[in-house]
């Protein structure tokens, strides 16, 4: 069991800070992913937990001992580090290269000891190397160079493990060997993994918990879910994504949906359109719309809707229902009210039932007394969107007779917006 604290750091490279009041532990069998833009001092923090960069304040222990007091080969037998870029200039076999993990194990000027080899020999053979032992390191691809250099710190058999971008340089197959081997030996070994990532659904599938830095400092941390939330990506990163848990995996996974333009590089805004949509069929175009320089409002969206989950990463105001349930009077005015202050209404591709008739309805309503504008999009055709017994195809025949337009898909929809809405 081995347990490791950062308490209270601050790191400099000269007189520039880089690190500031850094403090976590993690103990052994932990998987912590680090994530955080370029500039935010990842690799920074994995050089100080290594006792390459010293701390100006603050200490790094291991079970308690201050790295600052324990000699390179002892933190050696402790940590193993996989560097971003590891560069090997001369034609060392592979199996000499894995080998070079046993240094601190050996003293003096030992030769590698039949258990060296076994281990070095396994490491190989989890890392899906063992074919290349006597291949020279300079005349195999990065991503075998980067497994080779994986193997060679699995060698040292440390208690820590430190990776800056363990995946770079692999094809997918061999990144989901690598991480899967990563967190087995987690598992099962007791190891320590730290791991810088930019990949932030690889870090979710295979992390325990993650550490989001900032300009140097701790912006979250905790588990994926509490780390991992498109508040703290869209305050760090300054891009709106949309988080979901995947149907299949049960993992976070993390879709970019919108970057915000700098204040000067804004369009001026166009107007505001309500946007009637559901089931996901509204996504697409509240989107378009927004990247437009539009307002955008929508509802009554059922909270869990694909829709909704995207109205709140752009956002917008929405109308929200509780799932699976009936339109109340409450919201059904609400709609209204946001649908009477747009300068727009756009009936998305949105089949109706008997929950969400009433928007439909509403739309209704509003064209009769204030003359609004209105765009409806028909979709493919013979595409089925009246599951109400006709109600709601009676509804589209009146508007249709009332002269609102009807239009093919989002794009028509967007063009003939830029024509009503100035």
């Amino acid at each position: 069991m081995v347990k490791l604290i950062i308490e209270g750091v601050d790191c400099y490279y000269g007189s520039t800070k880089v690190l500031e009041s850094i403090s976590f532990q993690i103990k052994s069998g932990d998987f912590v992913g680090i994530i955080g833009p370029n500039g935010s001092g990842k690799t920074t923090l994995l050089k100080c937990i290594s006792g390459v960069l010293k701390p100006r304040v603050g200490a790094v222990l291991i079970d308690e001992y201050d790295l600052g007091s324990l000699s390179r080969r002892e933190i050696a037998r402790y940590i193993a580090v996989v560097p971003q870029e590891s560069y090997i200039g001369f034609s060392f076999k592979v199996l000499d290269v894995v080998l070079m993990g046993r240094h601190p194990h050996i003293e003096g000027f030992k030769s590698e000891s039949k258990h060296d080899l076994k281990v070095a020999y396994e490491a190989m053979r989890l890392t899906g190397i063992l074919h290349l032992a006597d291949k020279p390191v300079t005349e195999i691809s990065g991503g075998e160079k980067q497994r080779v250099i994986i193997a060679r710190a699995l060698t040292q058999e440390p208690k820590i493990l430190l990776l800056d971008e363990p995946t770079l340089h692999l094809d997918l197959n061999h990144q989901i060997e690598i991480m899967s081997l990563l967190k087995e030996l987690c598992e099962k070994n007791g190891l320590v993994v730290l791991a810088v990532f930019h990949d932030f659904n690889l870090a979710a599938k295979y992390c325990d918990s993650l550490i989001l830095l900032s300009k140097g400092k701790i912006v979250a941390l905790g588990s994926c879910e509490e780390v991992l939330t498109s508040k703290n990506i869209e305050k760090v990163f300054g891009i709106r994504v949309v988080v979901k848990h995947h149907p299949i995996t049960g993992s976070l996974y993390v879709v970019p949906v919108f970057k915000p333009p700098k204040f000067e590089d804004k369009k001026p805004l166009k107007g505001t359109v309500h946007v009637v949509c559901g089931g996901g069929s509204g996504s697409y175009l509240i989107r378009l719309l927004v990247e437009e320089g539009y307002r955008v409002t929508a509802g009554v969206l059922h909270m869990l809707d694909s829709d909704y989950e995207t109205a709140e990463a752009f956002n917008i105001p929405v109308v929200c229902e509780a799932p699976f349930s009936p339109i109340t009077d409450e919201n059904h005015q609400n709609n209204l009210n946001l649908m009477e202050k747009a300068d727009l209404i756009i009936v998305a591709d949105v089949p109706f039932g008997h929950f969400n008739l009433k928007n439909l309805e509403a739309v209704k309503t509003v064209l009769e007394k204030r003359k609004k504008k209105v765009l409806v999009v028909e979709g493919e055709a013979n595409k089925k969107r009246d599951f109400t017994g006709g109600k709601a195809e009676a509804i589209l025949d009146e508007l249709r007779r009332k002269g609102v337009l009807f239009t093919k898909n989002y794009e028509e929809a967007l063009a003939l917006a830029k024509k009503l809405v100035a």
